[in-house]
């Protein structure tokens, strides 16, 4: 059993998971949260992970430090999502077992999943068929992670959990033009409508795949509540289990941001649909006693509001 007087650490506290973590845990009266900034951690620097968890001696860790981005930047830099991804994974686990931590939770992704995988995606799915060509080098370092995961359980009796989320969005996410999800990527565009009294937004694909979406908030609700849940299981889905076409997300997000303007949506189908459609089973994850809690009208309109005042610092 964690106890609030014990030390946590959350490798990838900047990030958009890590920091709802480092919030959430503060909510719930931790006291004692360990973070650390790049320049005085390198997570890619194996010694050093090792060295950090030896001197720290958290009770628990949480592991949402990752390379992460869009369609554009995983087809484009493989090389930098498989490598950086391997390397911090690698030496946050195995610098956990060195130190002789052995509570620990890893954060995935709903792409870890085949590409054409049966609708909605078990957790018994995990390796049953070819992923997604476009984000495979990002997914493969995952699925490197969730192995890792397991053997050291299997072969050390450690307590290394691993959660994935579905796609995420919530504050401090990546509002790149080139790097972004689709969720942020249409908070910037519906911003820039707003700011230039613009008429058209134009989205990537035909609008056609399905995507589920959850609040970051949600997430990490959804680790601090499995952070002391026995379980007998190693991969647990954190999703909504409800999904949307990307064209319904462009109308929805519109009506509930821009109620009063008329907007038209223009389709740019020379770009990527990426996975036709991808919703996760959450099925395991209610049945341990856990759902998401935000409403997605709610979870739009504060992280829009807190990119609007972001832009305007």
């Amino acid at each position: 059993m964690i106890k609030k007087t014990d030390k946590i650490f959350v490798a990838g506290h900047n990030g958009l998971v890590g920091s709802a973590i480092v919030r959430k845990l503060k909510q719930k009266g931790f006291k004692k949260i360990i973070i650390a900034n790049r320049k005085d951690l390198d997570l890619i620097n194996q010694q050093k992970v090792i060295s950090f968890l030896k001197k720290k001696k958290p009770k628990f860790i949480f592991l949402a430090a990752a390379k992460v981005g869009g369609i554009y930047s995983n087809k484009k830099f493989k090389a930098n999502y498989i490598y950086e991804n391997l390397m911090i994974q690698t030496n946050v686990i195995h610098g956990a077992f060195e130190a002789n931590i052995k509570n620990l939770i890893f954060l995935g992704s709903s792409c870890i999943y085949p590409k054409l995988s049966k609708q909605p995606i078990k957790e018994t799915y995990f390796l049953s068929g070819k992923l997604e060509e476009t984000n495979d080098a990002y997914a493969i370092a995952k699925i490197a992670g969730i192995k890792m995961c397991e053997s050291y359980n299997l072969q050390y009796k450690t307590n290394y959990k691993c959660l994935m989320p579905t796609n995420t969005f919530g504050y401090n996410d990546n509002y790149h033009e080139l790097d972004s999800h689709f969720v942020p990527s249409l908070f910037r565009k519906i911003y820039k409508i707003e700011k230039q009294k613009s008429k058209t937004i134009q989205i990537w694909g035909n609008g056609s795949p399905k995507r589920e979406i959850i609040y970051s908030d949600d997430i990490a609700d959804a680790c601090v509540f499995f952070m002391n849940k026995k379980t007998r299981h190693n991969l647990i889905n954190i999703g909504t289990g409800k999904d949307l076409k990307i064209k319904e997300y462009v109308n929805l997000f519109l009506k509930i941001l821009l109620p009063k303007k008329k907007v038209k949506i223009l389709y740019d189908k020379s770009k990527p649909n990426g996975t036709p459609r991808k919703v996760l089973d959450v099925s395991l994850a209610k049945k341990y006693g856990w759902t998401a809690k935000t409403s997605i009208k709610e979870a739009v309109l504060k992280t829009y509001n807190e990119y609007k005042n972001s832009q305007k610092q």
